[in-house]
């Protein structure tokens, strides 16, 4: 029978997004096994006030700082604390009120807070690809070193982290990420060139924030998790694959070195690796759909067109060469997609973007975090002038 001491505190440092709302009915389902303690987000003010008065966590954190005052006082009547701003976000982290970190704040934004967690001893479940993008060896480093475990959530990181488990002694030889192709499989140059926010937004098989969508149409997405999985899984470049697998069924495999290969499968939801991460070694049980193999007839895969969906290659140019040049691919790619969502350059212009910034920005191969955090600033503004922002 479970206690309160035996009950999972969990700290939700983007609470308001999309993975956010889905770790909250997974938490909502399981009141036995978690709590809530923190609630962050950047300035979805209402959806934050919702979310508090329901799950009635110790600190509640908002971004926008405008926006303050009117949180402070819809839960006035409360316990709850509530702070505002960046530095309000990275203090929370290293709060002693949570044993957990889910982490699904959307780009780097996510890295400063992830790392405080970290260094507070805290487990971290990642849903934000970017913080190991831009900073992958230094968080890595950091979790090894404080043995902090770091359990990915995005669905092909899980699947991957789900194939390992009990391989532990066993060298991979290569891992196979699956995409799923995004809304434009199959499209050419010459379509793309027309393509708007609202088409682009349409993803076939997932329900994703308005970010990452855009990089799942590009296949930025995929890039970015080739890279990502180099740190979580300690990879070379040339040991991670890309497979296009359009029905998302399969949600990525790994081969070791006596040629077998485990894949992990299920219907696409979210929910499902955000539990798993949540409760973590255990699994638990859900209502979720289950997959009927009598009616998923059809499972192909065919290689990822990289001449028409460039942001591809860049990503794997960066994985390539390291250093600094994630950490730049990044963030002239976070500027890129904002700019596209407000219609201010077209679908391909997000390609010439980011490979004009990863031409401009200098090089380093050995970058220390201040060197990050530099090469992400020089990086934006050199983005958003070319885009006249």
């Amino acid at each position: 029978m479970n206690t309160a001491s035996t009950i999972k505190r969990i700290a939700l440092f983007g609470s308001t997004g999309s993975i956010g709302t889905q770790a909250l009915e997974v938490i909502a389902n399981n009141p036995d096994k978690f709590s809530v303690e923190v609630l962050t987000c950047n300035s979805n003010d209402d959806l934050l006030i919702q979310q508090a008065k329901k799950f009635n966590p110790n600190v509640v954190v908002i971004t926008d700082e405008t926006k303050y005052t009117k949180v402070k006082d819809a839960l006035a009547s409360t316990d709850i604390k509530v702070f505002a701003g960046e530095k309000a976000l990275e203090d929370v982290a290293s709060m002693d009120v949570y044993d957990f970190m889910l982490a699904a704040i959307v780009g780097y934004a996510g890295l400063k807070p992830t790392l405080n967690a970290i260094k507070a001893g805290k487990a971290i479940g990642l849903a934000n690809k970017e913080t190991l993008v831009v900073a992958g060896e230094i968080v890595m480093q950091a979790a090894y070193e404080k043995r902090v475990p770091i359990i990915p959530i995005d669905s092909e990181h899980s699947a991957i982290f789900q194939c390992l488990v009990g391989e532990v002694r066993n060298p991979i030889e290569k891992v196979i990420l699956t995409a799923s192709g995004g809304p434009f499989l199959g499209r050419k140059t010459n379509y793309l060139v027309n393509v708007k926010r609202d088409h682009a937004l349409q993803h076939p098989n997932w329900t994703m924030g308005a970010k990452i969508s855009i990089d799942s149409a590009t296949l930025m997405n995929k890039g970015l998790e080739m890279i990502e999985a180099k740190w979580l899984f300690n990879l070379r470049a040339e040991q991670i694959e890309v497979l296009v697998h359009p029905q998302s069924v399969i949600h990525s495999m790994v081969q070791f070195e006596d040629g077998s290969i485990k894949a992990q499968l299920g219907l696409p939801d979210m929910k499902l690796p955000i539990q798993y991460a949540l409760a973590f070694p255990k699994r638990i049980a859900n209502n979720f759909p289950r997959a009927d193999f009598k009616k998923l007839r059809n499972l192909t895969f065919e290689e990822p067109d990289i001449k028409t969906f460039r942001n591809l290659g860049l990503a794997m140019e960066a994985l390539d060469k390291g250093g600094n040049l994630p950490c730049v691919l990044n963030a002239a790619n976070e500027i890129a997609v904002y700019a596209f969502l407000r219609n201010r350059i077209g679908f391909l212009d997000m390609t010439d973007v980011i490979e004009s910034t990863m031409q401009k920005v200098s090089f380093l191969q050995k970058p220390s975090l201040d060197d990050y955090l530099d090469s992400d600033a020089e990086a934006r503004n050199y983005a958003a002038d070319l885009i006249k922002l």
